[in-house]
């Protein structure tokens, strides 16, 4: 029986920019044949092709070199992020490092974009993602249904301000289980938020009613 093919995500984790090491990149093409490609998303992830049966063993030896492993289709994505330019704990890489662990690989509807940007500058572009977190002085800001592409394109909504990192957390948690259960199938983030309606989501996270 043909051993079949599936495509998995990969990237070096959420570090200090998008890198990867040579040694990475020497176990990524140990698992490709002369005329095969990798594939540069711009979700800082490269998409890469195997046979079905190498899937295992590919990611244990991946995640030894510290390189991530994501299952590719109707799942949230990595954790989108800015470059952290001033540091981990200034610009909240270990909060970042916590919603990915949240947040990526779940499955959902249709494939959700989450970003986040450790500043104002807002270099990983959180405003116009499915889910986008700002870190600002006072805490975290939480977008929701941002759209970046199509005549329709748009910025997010705010949903929560100055959140700690245990109300951002619960917050994604909720927001992908909404998603998850009331989601229509391949129904993209930004509609079901239209038409299920940001002020019910608002109530869900925050038992109140927007101003």
């Amino acid at each position: 029986m043909e051993d079949s093919n599936v495509k998995i995500a990969i990237n070096g984790g959420i570090g200090f920019g998008s890198k990867l090491n040579a040694k990475q990149l020497a176990v990524i093409t140990k698992y490709m044949h002369e005329n095969d490609e990798l594939e540069l998303t711009t979700f800082q992830q490269l998409y890469i092709t195997v046979p079905e049966s190498d899937v295992v063993m590919l990611k244990e030896e991946f995640e030894q070199v510290g390189l991530a492993c994501y299952p590719v289709g109707n799942f949230v994505k990595s954790l989108r992020t800015c470059n952290f330019c001033k540091g981990a704990e200034e610009e909240g890489m270990p909060v970042a490092v916590e919603l990915n662990r949240i947040l990526a690989g779940r499955p959902v509807p249709f494939t959700l974009r989450p970003a986040y940007t450790g500043c104002l500058i807002g270099c990983g572009e959180p405003l116009i993602h499915d889910i986008g977190v700002m870190k600002v002085r006072g805490g975290y800001n939480l977008y929701i249904g941002g759209k970046s592409k199509g005549a329709d394109a748009r910025v997010g909504v705010l949903l929560l301000e100055e959140a700690t990192p245990e109300e951002l957390y619960g917050a994604v948690e909720q927001i992908i289980e909404i998603y998850s259960g009331q989601g229509k199938r391949r129904e993209p983030f930004a509609k079901f938020v239209d038409r299920y309606g940001f002020e019910n989501i608002y109530h869900a996270i925050t038992g109140s009613s927007p101003q």
